[in-house]
């Protein structure tokens, strides 16, 4: 699963891929190295990239992740694709949230004609054995929910419609 963060004002798309004995972390698509993380479950950890272990501090809060290494600081925000599908839609008369991947829907959190604010949730569903949260990208009232539980869809589908009346 590829994960998008935004550093700087600039989002950079990362993901890993299991190797021999570690992770290869992989940069769009160039492999930057090997790496691998010893959690000491107190906030630190030992990082280890390319061979080179390297002391680190972290903090997360929600999509924020604060990291202290090599004596400075960063702070990468987590991309939700979710929600950057749906800001592509934000033009569109009829808002939508759409599949951020293949899945198969296991919950469903609002009926029709339930008004709902921006990162309300709207189902759960299952992915590469991991569960998603839905939200809505923006507030309207639920005009129509397009899978029911149980319901399989493809990457991108629209899987909840909405409109902005009752906002």
């Amino acid at each position: 699963m590829k994960h998008c963060f935004g550093l700087n004002d600039e989002n950079y798309e990362l993901w890993l891929s299991p190797g021999q004995h570690d992770y290869r972390l992989h940069l769009g698509d160039e492999v930057i190295a090997p790496v691998a993380l010893s959690d000491h479950l107190d906030g630190s950890a030992h990082l280890v990239i390319a061979s080179e272990a390297v002391p680190v501090r972290f903090a997360i809060e929600g999509d924020t992740l604060h990291l202290h290494i090599r004596g400075r600081t960063h702070i990468l925000r987590y991309r939700d694709p979710l929600r950057e599908l749906g800001s592509s839609d934000e033009q569109a008369s009829h808002l939508v949230a759409r599949a951020p991947m293949p899945g198969v829907v296991i919950a469903i959190a609002v009926c029709h004609g339930d008004v709902v604010c921006a990162g309300a949730t709207l189902m759960v569903v299952e992915s590469m054995k991991l569960e998603v949260v839905v939200r809505a990208p923006r507030g309207g009232v639920i005009e129509r929910i397009h899978f029911g539980v149980g319901e399989s869809f493809e990457r991108g589908v629209v899987l909840v419609t909405f409109s902005e009346e009752g906002r």
